[in-house]
């Protein structure tokens, strides 16, 4: 193979100045970063509102948040990235519409693709917890309701605190998607950790030595994610439970 490798690229100067190529990388890493976190709080805060209400005696609560998951996990998350930034902003009332146009193109192209990361995910994290709720013994329910705790609170002390314990392992799964998932939203422009990465490639013609740091990257964050997610299912696993041992 005749391809000429050259590490040191990423310490070259970019064209316009003021940062290496290395810079560009660091920046897309922060922007991804800074999308994942973003939007994984969104998608834990809604999923867990979700989850719970796919619980209760309400057919219409239940029913409304089962529309959101079938919603939201069905339509290719590529699909909804586009319906986010390119057709909301048209279907808005014009001064809504207007102003978020208005506003600096990076931050539109951040602000939808992290509430498009956020629900598609969201609806992922309900599953997950409306599992966790559903595997725990009826008579937890009836124990708070019992004891005088009326059905928020029974939700909020008994069932949420146990159910959040079981469901650690696949929401690990889904806090490590939302990494990965993040690079669609180079598709709008935004420029994360693989963007930047096809940036260094168009400048410096260096498809390796760009797709293989980010791809190392990428495999960083995941353990790093992995190691965290693993320390908290010790420090909260129940025994006789899902992960529990003995």
């Amino acid at each position: 193979m005749s391809y000429h490798w050259n590490w040191s690229v990423f310490l070259a100067q970019v064209p316009s100045g003021g940062t290496t190529y290395l810079g560009w990388m660091l920046s897309g890493l922060a922007t991804t970063l800074a999308l994942s976190l973003s939007a994984w709080l969104i998608a834990l805060a809604v999923g867990s509102l979700m989850g719970v209400l796919r619980t209760v005696p309400g057919r219409w609560l239940s029913g409304i948040a089962a529309l959101y998951v079938e919603l939201f996990r069905n339509i290719p998350l590529l699909v909804q990235l586009f319906i986010w930034y390119f057709v909301l902003p048209e279907i808005l009332p014009t001064g809504i519409g207007n102003a978020y146009k208005a506003i600096n193109p990076m931050l539109q192209q951040f602000t939808a693709a992290m509430i498009c990361l956020g629900l598609f995910t969201g609806a992922r994290v309900c599953e997950q917890v409306r599992s966790g709720i559903d595997s725990l013994p009826r008579g937890q329910k009836y124990a708070g309701l019992a004891l005088g705790f009326s059905l928020p609170q029974t939700y909020r002390h008994v069932l949420l605190p146990m159910a959040f314990r079981i469901i650690v392992p696949p929401l690990t799964s889904e806090f490590l998607n939302i990494f990965k998932n993040s690079a669609v939203a180079s598709t709008i422009g935004l420029l994360e950790l693989a963007a930047e990465g096809r940036q260094l490639v168009d400048y410096t013609a260096q498809p390796y030595e760009s797709f293989i740091a980010v791809t190392l990257t990428f495999m960083m964050l995941n353990a790093l994610v992995m190691v965290l997610m693993h320390r908290v299912e010790g420090r909260t696993r129940v025994p006789g439970y899902i992960g529990g041992g003995s």
